[in-house]
């Protein structure tokens, strides 16, 4: 079987062997990934996506060596019999090069089909958006796997349905697979993302406000930095929306989603943490209050340049899916979880001093929160320290492992980088807006009455519990005697110094 005289050229042979031996290793990676699960990530990126490209090149190499070397012929550099452009099936050479050319293009359009199915399919993965990228997105993706969304695919909510917002990705991912190729991203990556799909088309997919439940007990178990680690427990019943799930939104927490009801902020600083100005609209009767911030009023410079932002479900679940936890909280559930021993004096505090260091390094971090908490029971309490070693050795490996899942120094990834504003302990959250200090013309304010989003039903210690009655609710009892100071002072002010 002949090939045409134009074939032979140094460029369309060279394309020729790039596509075959491409062709090959995808052929080859591809039987590898039926057998070998490991390192997938790298071969579906090298299989679907970067061997294709030479693939393809190597195709089009090929037409434009043969197109050079005809036009070549026909100027008399080389001799050329018969009409180049011509296909005559009765010449045995054409009835060859077309009978290849058609077998081949099928099966490359057939193999196309193929890889860029699996391309996109691979682009869309857990493990591409988290692991390609490993060193920039080991933060987040960490914090997504322990998450309660661990089981829902980055896109769904970073992109969704719809071709537009896809290609929206894509280019904003060439944009971001530049800056880590040339190294220039900033650490850590900075938050909120305003190019992101509203909360309205993703969210709402499957949490569909209509059917809310009215409300939820939440039971939380914090424990002291005193020398008896003293278990403080709390349980609230939390008003996720109106006494009764038949009146939907029309109160609690998520009244500000009430398609009734628009809200709308003015963000002074870019981060969503200071809102000088706020105005509610009942879409139904189209009355309107505006809430001015009497301490801290917006300027008119920063009122003229910004745009007022629709609330939405990110603007309090800021992290519904990369949750960095505090050292607080971590360090709470690894001792309610037995994986810290209570009984070993001081281990919250000292857990705290460790944990509130700045470190640079994982290394230089392990090293040193392992050296600093076993000399301190060496030298603090040398009789525990002999006794139960073993138990001081499995708190540091539990103070470790949540260091290991939140905290980021390379990348400078942490709870404090990275604010959760569903309450209002270590971030601002509700007292945001809710602070008493947002006031209309009319002298509304907005409240920061506690018993609005939640009742206490429960608090103190085991032995001295304090139990609300029946469809009642207690007074907040701070677990440190501060007296009134919790009434008059936002809780950040103490509670982001502890760390």
């Amino acid at each position: 079987m002949k090939l045409p005289v134009s074939v032979n050229n140094r460029l369309s042979i060279t394309g020729a062997i790039v596509a075959f031996i491409s062709l090959m290793f995808i052929i080859f990676f591809f039987i590898i990934s039926l057998f070998y699960t490991a390192g997938g990530n790298y071969l579906g990126l090298f299989t679907y996506i970067i061997l294709p490209v030479f693939l393809i090149l190597g195709l089009v190499l090929i037409p434009i060596g043969m197109i050079g070397k005809m036009r070549r012929m026909k100027r008399g550099i080389e001799e050329i019999k018969g009409k180049p452009w011509m296909i005559d099936f009765t010449d045995k050479r054409h009835r060859n090069a077309t009978f290849i050319f058609g077998i081949g293009t099928v099966i490359l359009v057939f193999l196309t089909g193929i890889g860029s199915y699996e391309a996109f399919h691979y682009s869309e993965s857990v493990q591409f958006c988290g692991t390609t990228c490993h060193k920039v997105m080991e933060p987040e993706h960490t914090a997504y796997q322990g998450s309660e969304h661990a089981n829902v695919a980055c896109v769904e909510c970073h992109v969704g349905a719809g071709a537009d917002w896809y290609v929206k990705s894509k280019l904003s991912g060439l944009r971001q697979v530049w800056a880590v190729i040339t190294n220039t991203y900033p650490h850590p990556i900075p938050t909120p993302i305003v190019d992101l799909r509203p909360a309205r088309e993703t969210c709402e997919h499957c949490h569909w406000p209509a059917k809310f439940y009215a409300h939820k007990l939440v039971s939380e178990k914090h424990y002291l930095a005193d020398s008896a680690n003293t278990e403080w427990n709390i349980d609230l019943r939390m008003k996720i929306a109106a006494s009764h799930s038949a009146l939907g939104n029309t109160g609690g927490i998520h009244w500000h989603i009430n398609p009734n009801v628009k809200i709308e902020y003015v963000d002074a600083t870019g981060d969503r943490e200071n809102l000088p100005w706020v105005r509610s609209i009942n879409l139904a009767t189209g009355d309107t209050t505006i809430y001015i911030d009497t301490e801290n009023p917006a300027s008119d410079s920063v009122m003229n340049a910004s745009e007022p932002r629709t609330m939405d479900c990110m603007d309090c679940h800021t992290r519904p899916s990369h949750k960095y936890r505090t050292p607080q909280s971590f360090v709470d559930e690894a001792i309610a979880a037995g994986e810290i021993s209570v009984t070993l004096p001081e281990i919250k505090k000292i857990s705290m001093e460790v944990l509130r260091t700045e470190y640079f390094n994982r290394q230089g971090a392990q090293d040193t929160i392992r050296q600093a908490i076993d000399a301190f029971y060496k030298d603090t309490y040398p009789d525990i320290y002999a006794s139960r070693k073993a138990d001081v050795d499995q708190a540091i490996a539990g103070i470790l492992a949540g260091y290991a899942k939140n905290i980021f120094p390379e990348m400078k990834a942490s709870w404090d980088a990275y604010p959760d504003h569903i309450g209002h302990i270590e971030y601002g959250g509700c007292f945001r807006c809710h602070n008493d200090k947002h006031q209309s013309e009319s002298g509304k304010v907005i409240s920061r009455d506690c018993n609005l989003c939640h009742n206490i039903m429960t608090q103190g210690t085991p032995q001295s519990l304090e139990v609300a009655p029946f469809n009642g609710n207690l007074d907040f009892r701070h677990p440190v005697d501060i007296e009134d100071a919790w009434k008059e002072m936002a809780c950040t002010e103490c509670h982001r110094k502890l760390y």
